[in-house]
């Protein structure tokens, strides 16, 4: 049978860009071979990158390789020239860090106040049997979010309270942050990428915290090209090589701290250990 094949736009852009966006590409070629597919990648110039290269921060070939991509995965979501990646694919909703309901506790939370929220989530609802729907209150959300933003599986909300709750959601708990989006339209690619910013005081080396790139590339596999398995051994790679006491130097107060590139080894040497799924039991 022949294999799963997707096209991927990488815009790396400057700072720690460049070096995040090849251990993506090693985790992804990883995780993708485990699983049975292919994932051929565009690297497009992008952002202070093409500017210097080709005068413009998003030349014509890139936003063509953003076009015809399955999906885009960006390593600078905070570059100016990625508002125009989003109005070339018409990207019309945001997703940071979900989960599946139905692959957890079946529940969503609603956060709304409009009629028409209400009236689109209870079509939605009827549309997908076996999930619970909650509405709650932004005022009431955000202070569980603050404390025990486990609490909620997926929360959908309007835009007007999207930036609100996904910073809460990202910056109020005390635990090891791994922040990702994801902007998606109902047809073509959706582009993805850490919620952080370039770095460039530490660019080159060696040094950058690639957990935030590598949920982008899990969210990018699992909501971008539908491969949930996929998405799921790399996120929970992640998790293991944390437990394994691996920590980048912004995670570690005094001692030794590893590279970049001895957490993606520990990382990809784990991955076997971190699949779940059984699609090639024999």
């Amino acid at each position: 049978m022949r294999a799963r094949r997707y096209m991927v736009a990488c815009l790396a852009g400057d700072g720690i860009g460049p070096e995040l966006m090849a251990e993506a590409s090693r985790a992804v070629e990883a995780v993708s071979r485990m699983h049975g597919f292919v994932v051929d990648e565009i690297h497009a110039p992008f952002g202070g990158d093409a500017v210097r290269r080709f005068g413009h921060p998003l030349p014509a070939a890139t936003r063509a390789a953003c076009r015809e991509a399955d999906a885009v995965l960006i390593a600078a979501t905070r570059e100016p020239a990625l508002e125009g990646v989003k109005a070339e694919l018409d990207l019309s909703w945001r997703i940071t860090r979900v989960r599946l309901a139905r692959a957890r506790r079946a529940q969503v939370t609603s956060v709304g106040t409009s009629p028409e929220w209400f009236a689109a989530v209870q079509a939605a609802t009827e549309r997908h049997a076996g999930v619970i729907v909650e509405h709650v209150p932004v005022e009431h959300v955000l202070p569980i979010l603050a404390a025990d933003p486990a609490r909620f599986d997926v929360i959908a909300t309007q835009e007007l309270f999207a930036e609100a709750l996904s910073n809460m959601a990202a910056f109020a708990h005390e635990n090891v942050r791994m922040v990702a989006s994801g902007r998606m339209s109902d047809a073509g690619a959706g582009v993805f990428g850490p919620t952080h910013g370039s770095a460039p005081e530490i660019a080159g080396q060696g040094v950058a915290n690639p957990m935030a790139m590598l949920l982008a590339a899990s969210l990018m596999l699992g909501e971008g090209l539908g491969e949930r398995a996929a998405a799921e051994t790399l996120e929970r790679g992640v998790a293991d090589a944390l437990e394994d006491g691996v920590r980048t130097p912004d995670l570690v107060h005094s001692g030794p701290a590893a590279t970049t590139r001895q957490f993606m080894d520990v990382l990809l040497a784990g991955l076997p250990s971190a699949r779940r799924d059984t699609e090639f039991a024999a």
